[in-house]
């Protein structure tokens, strides 16, 4: 693997741990894709740090979990401001 790709890769890794960002706010703060940050948190950080990959995947799939709520209140927002 490349190092600047495993920079990324680490960089986003404890992005995401301590702010509990999404797939989506992870890619938008660091101007990547959301599939090249999936990729990055769920295959190229396994074989860097697998006890970080863990962690991450933990924040995932918490998010994930949560999503329909924050789908939810976004489009109660919006109909709320009309």
């Amino acid at each position: 693997m490349k190092d600047y790709i495993e920079d990324r890769v680490k960089r986003i890794a404890d992005y995401v741990l301590t702010s509990n960002a999404t797939v989506r706010q992870a890619a938008k703060t660091f101007g990547t894709s959301k599939s090249t940050v999936h990729k990055d948190m769920t295959e190229r950080l396994l074989t860097i740090s697998p006890l970080t990959a863990k962690e991450v995947a933990k924040v995932l799939q918490k998010n994930k979990e949560e999503r329909h709520i924050r789908g939810g209140n976004a489009t109660r927002m919006k109909y709320k401001n009309v």
